[in-house]
């Protein structure tokens, strides 16, 4: 490796100088600056980065707290680090990734070690347990997510109030009175997870609103699972001629589930889904769904750090707003 005695041999300047440029503690003449510059680029030298956090009391890195559980859709959590990853790597910033169900823990031990110059969390709940001690801490945060009180903090996150609205919306506009929901994981709602709870919240409200009947009903995806729920669900209520899904391993087993019964999708059924693009263009019949701006959000959670950590932020909550794609999975209502 490189050192930076080297490049001050090679530049013909003291090691101070060298220093000072790759500081900007104190002024340098253009000339010697371009000299010492030319010379980092020709040796390909790389400061230290733990010195370089002793010098300027920075570790240009940012924590990312994704707790990576089973009853989660593990490729949109992992979409989102990648462009937090990617976005921060444009301002200068590698990222720590913190795959542990570690709670408050992993909060106090990034606070107080100084592994990280910020924070952004995923997986947020609406009564979290990290955010009494993120109020409490002088360092830098964003979620991704919203919890039930966002006072004192900085949040990113889909409106998924709004969106569980627009799906009621327009399955109401198609003429459907009676809907069911195939939700998340039961352990999803029994965390209060922030997302599941608010699109259920827009679900229910614009379902009063239209008149229509919903049946909610959570569960675990696959197979055995969603046929389990599907039948539940049409011996509570047989008249049902909507589903939303916000369930990604349901997907592609209850348009199955519908084939076997020999219900049509749209004619005698309609399904919209809350899901990324992918899932929704790839599934057996194209689902009109709103999907999940996984970049969107890991991209404005980064941004929102980074002007915090240069003074330039301060708290607020970004909303994205949803957009409803339609496909060939939903049509009006089929007539009794």
């Amino acid at each position: 490796m490189v050192t930076l005695a080297e490049v001050a041999q090679h530049a013909g300047v003291s090691a101070s100088t060298v220093s000072y440029v790759l500081s900007g503690k104190r002024s340098i003449s253009a000339t010697t600056r371009q000299r010492v510059e030319r010379s980092i680029r020709e040796l390909g030298y790389h400061p230290n980065a733990g010195a370089r956090a002793l010098a300027s009391s920075r570790s240009n890195v940012i924590a990312l707290m994704v707790p990576l559980r089973t009853d989660m859709y593990v490729p949109v959590m992992m979409e989102i680090a990648i462009a937090v990853a990617t976005t921060a790597r444009t301002h200068g910033y590698d990222v720590l990734l913190l795959t542990g169900e570690e709670g408050p823990d992993a909060v106090r031990r990034v606070a107080g070690s100084g592994l990280a110059d910020g924070m952004i969390l995923m997986d947020v709940e609406l009564d979290d347990e990290r955010l009494p001690l993120l109020r409490e801490s002088a360092q830098p945060a964003v979620l991704i997510g919203l919890p039930a009180d966002t006072t004192g903090l900085t949040c990113v996150d889909l409106d998924f109030r709004a969106t569980g609205a627009l799906c009621v919306e327009h399955l109401a506009g198609l003429g459907h009175r009676d809907v069911a929901v195939i939700g998340e994981a039961p352990a999803v709602y029994e965390r209060h997870t922030g997302f599941a709870e608010r699109t259920l919240d827009g679900l229910r409200s614009a379902a009063r609103d239209t008149g229509l009947r919903l049946l909610h009903r959570p569960c675990e995806g696959g197979y055995d699972a969603t046929a389990v729920t599907v039948a539940r669900i049409l011996d509570e209520r047989p008249d049902t001629t909507g589903f939303v899904v916000q369930n990604e391993a349901a997907v592609e087993p209850l348009l199955a589930l519908l084939r076997q019964q020999g219900r049509a999708v749209p004619e005698d059924v309609s399904v919209v889904a809350v899901c990324p693009e992918q899932v929704a263009v790839q599934a057996s019949v194209r689902l009109t769904s709103v999907s999940l701006p996984a970049q969107e959000m890991g991209r404005h959670a980064v941004e929102q750090l980074v002007a915090k950590l240069d003074g330039r932020g301060g708290d607020e909550v970004v909303l994205l707003p949803p957009e409803l794609t339609v496909r060939a999975s939903s049509g009006p209502a089929p007539v009794r």
